[in-house]
Order: structure tokens, then C-alpha cells, then sequence
């Protein structure tokens, strides 16, 4: 596999770094703040997100930079990053010092949702950016929306009615909630519950527990005596990975159906298709979708050493955008390039006819994935087939609805 993806890299660098930079070479004249254009990945490098956020945010941030062509204005573009250990005051007080002190134009990535508002929060005070890829808490757009938050890549609105929708159409109208008990969790909870009232549905109970948590037991014991036909798991990366495991030690899948409402390539490479297989699954990107997404999953793979996912095409392709803006722009100013984010249409291997709305939501469409078979699985990381496309306009939450004060109603 290593040869095979060696040779597929080297014919793809070439391709991919020509769409990386059509278009993309800086006019002679334009006016940065500082002499560079600086980008933050704030992200999880050594928690419970690592593998489907941490090196691998940095790694795609850094390509994208590195295929625009490193240079804005004739002046340096630089990523630094940091930990924020999951703690939305880490977080914050980061973001606050990259700002006023670290010369930092843009933070990206924000693995975790309670970090991500806290950040958003800081951003709106110091009018700089931040693109949120690894986070999926609605408030970002609604509460905590501002003109230099964008949410890329995906949202729990996008989730709940992508796998939850799907899973009650089908017959899953009770259900019991592991939830994870934060700002993410909780929200995913909310918005899935809302979908299944509105199919006249019922949520028969919800247990809620820590991050990072091991030992499943007693929630499963919960979760079984609730009877419900669908157990929802608002979790993501291990705490989703450790929840599966615990329900099929307990022969919990025998009587009822998981739905595993944030899963991720990586967390099906970690559990393996043995026990993966069955699981639906909302993405807004998957690394065999086609010919673009397939160059770029290669050059990746070989500086990470897996299969990029959602969040990482996410923190690459918003990168990118962000940097066309500054461009077009002809300056570094957040709020002629927080115009420009909003004007330009996002075309390339993560979205087609992608655009940012001016609550700050990148619309573009969301997928409906099945984990494959064992028997089905042709070579390394071969693990989803396609059960159906979820057109924009029908993913996200309606613009009518936000509760952003941007939004002329």
C-alpha cells in the first residue's frame, strides 16, 4: 500500500499544486498588517480529538499555504499552532494572546465546541478571524456569530438531519442519548431530539458523561434498560470508538441500533470494519469521492501517514479561501476580507458552489455514507459507499431561522 500510494502522490503533486495556486499569484501591490500573513491552528494535539484534528489540522493548513505559494504581497505567509487541551479558557486566552501579541490574522481548526464559541467570542472583540472546521455546536452562527466567524465544515443541524433524519424515516422513532456532557454533546442531543419529536418520535431518557471517558458500563446498563430502538451517541473521536466497543460487549446491537451521530474515517479505521460495518454516517467529504479528493488524500497520507478526513479537507480548502480573499482584498483588513470570504464561491476538492452566507455558514452538500463490509472493503481505507446526497439548501439550517444579528430579517 505504501508503494502504491508513493507513486499516486508523485503523480498528483504536480495536478494538485497548479489548482492549489491557478490564480492565485499576489498582484505586485497589496498591504499587509505587520509584513505577513500569520495563521493560528488552534487545535487538540495530544487529547481525545488528536486523531481526527491535531498534527493532521496542522499538516493541511500548512499545505494549503504551501500550494498558494507561500507568499502574499511578496510577503511571508506563516502557520503556528497550539493545544488547547479541550478547555474553552486555554482556548480563549490563547486566541487573546495570538492577537494582541503574536501578530495572528486567522485562527483555524478549533477542535471542540466549547473552545470554539469561547474563541469566536474573542474574535468578535478584536475583529480578526476565525474559521471553525472541527467544531459543530449551531451557536457559532446563531449567538456567538460575528463577521470574522465562519463555520466550514459541517454543524450538528447538518448531523442531526442527515443520520438522525435518516435513522427515524426508517423506523427508529425511540431513542435513548449517551451524550457527551458539553457544549458539542449537548447540542447534537438537542438538534437530533428536536428531528425526532418532529417525525413524531419520542426520546425516552439520555445519559450524560464526562470527555475522555473509558469505562461505558453504566451508561450501557442505562441505555439497555431504556428499551429504545436507537441509541444515540453524541460523542465523537475515542468517547464514540469506546462506546461501540462497550455496546457490543454487552450485546447491546442485538436488540438495538446505534447511531453514531459524528463519526469520523478515523474512528472506522480504529474500530475496524468488523465492527464498524452497518454504521450510517453524515460527512461533508470523503477521501475516495472522486479524482480532486483523491490527489489531494495522497499527498496528505504522505505527510501524516492516514487518510485525511471532513475536518482536515476543511481546514485546507478554508485556508486556501481565506488566502484568495486577502488577495482580492489587495489587503489583510478583516473586514474588506471578511467581504470578500462572503462574495467568493468556494469550487474546488472539498466543496463545488460552496459560499459563505452572512451568518457567517458555508452551505455546500453533506453526504450520507454506510460503513462498508469487510467483503466489500477493496484495498486500504476503502470503508464507505455513498447512500445519498443531502443538497445544500437542505443540510443547513435556513438562513430565515438564524438568530445571527447580521441576518436582515
Amino acid at each position: 500500500m505504501k508503494k502504491v500510494l508513493t507513486q499516486w502522490a508523485a503523480a498528483c503533486v504536480a495536478l494538485m499544486a497548479g489548482l492549489g495556486t491557478a490564480g492565485a499569484q499576489a498582484p505586485a501591490a497589496g498591504k499587509l498588517s505587520g509584513d505577513v500573513v500569520r495563521i493560528g491552528v488552534l487545535t487538540d494535539i495530544s487529547g481525545t480529538y488528536a486523531d481526527i484534528s491535531g498534527k493532521g489540522a496542522v499538516e493541511a493548513v500548512k499545505m494549503a499555504v504551501e500550494d498558494f505559494g507561500g507568499r502574499m504581497f511578496g510577503k511571508p505567509i506563516e502557520v503556528v499552532f497550539a493545544d488547547h487541551q479541550n478547555k474553552a479558557d486555554v482556548g480563549a486566552a490563547k486566541a487573546r494572546e495570538w492577537f494582541d501579541a503574536g501578530g495572528v490574522d486567522m485562527i483555524n481548526d478549533l477542535a471542540n465546541s466549547g473552545v470554539a464559541l469561547a474563541v469566536a467570542g474573542v474574535a468578535k472583540e478584536k475583529k480578526r478571524h476565525v474559521i471553525v472546521n472541527n467544531s459543530s455546536n449551531v451557536g457559532i452562527t446563531n449567538a456567538q456569530c460575528s463577521p470574522y466567524a465562519v463555520h466550514y465544515t459541517y454543524d450538528a443541524y447538518s448531523l442531526a438531519h442527515g443520520t438522525g433524519r435518516t435513522i427515524v424515516e426508517a423506523g427508529g422513532d425511540s431513542w435513548f442519548f449517551l451524550t457527551v456532557d458539553f457544549a458539542f454533546g449537548i447540542g447534537l442531543e438537542q438538534q437530533v431530539s428536536d428531528v425526532v419529536r418532529n417525525a413524531k418520535g419520542r426520546v425516552v431518557g439520555a445519559a450524560r458523561h464526562p470527555l475522555g471517558t473509558t469505562d461505558f458500563s453504566s451508561y450501557m446498563l442505562q441505555a439497555q434498560a431504556s428499551k429504545a430502538r436507537i441509541i444515540g451517541l453524541a460523542s465523537t473521536g475515542n468517547d464514540t470508538i469506546n462506546a461501540i466497543k462497550a455496546a457490543q460487549e454487552f450485546g447491546i446491537t442485538k436488540n438495538q441500533k446505534l447511531a453514531a451521530l459524528l463519526l469520523w474515517i478515523n474512528d472506522v479505521h480504529a474500530l475496524g470494519l468488523q465492527t464498524a460495518q452497518g454504521l450510517q454516517l453524515t460527512n461533508a467529504w470523503y477521501w475516495d469521492m472522486n479524482d480532486e479528493t483523491r490527489a489531494f488524500a495522497r499527498r496528505y497520507f504522505q505527510r501524516v501517514g492516514q487518510m485525511p478526513n471532513m475536518a482536515h479537507a476543511g481546514d485546507y480548502s478554508s485556508t486556501m479561501h481565506y488566502l484568495k480573499a486577502i488577495q482580492a482584498a489587495g489587503s489583510d483588513d478583516p473586514d474588506a476580507v471578511s467581504a470578500r470570504m462572503r462574495e467568493m464561491p468556494i469550487n474546488d476538492m472539498f466543496a463545488k458552489g460552496g459560499r459563505i452566507r452572512a451568518d457567517g455558514r458555508m452551505v455546500h452538500d453533506m453526504y450520507l455514507w454506510e460503513v462498508k463490509t469487510p467483503a466489500e472493503s477493496k484495498y486500504a481505507w476503502d470503508y464507505l459507499k455513498l447512500v445519498k446526497t443531502i443538497p445544500a439548501a437542505q443540510a443547513f439550517m435556513p438562513l430565515e431561522q438564524s438568530t445571527c444579528y447580521l441576518v436582515k430579517k
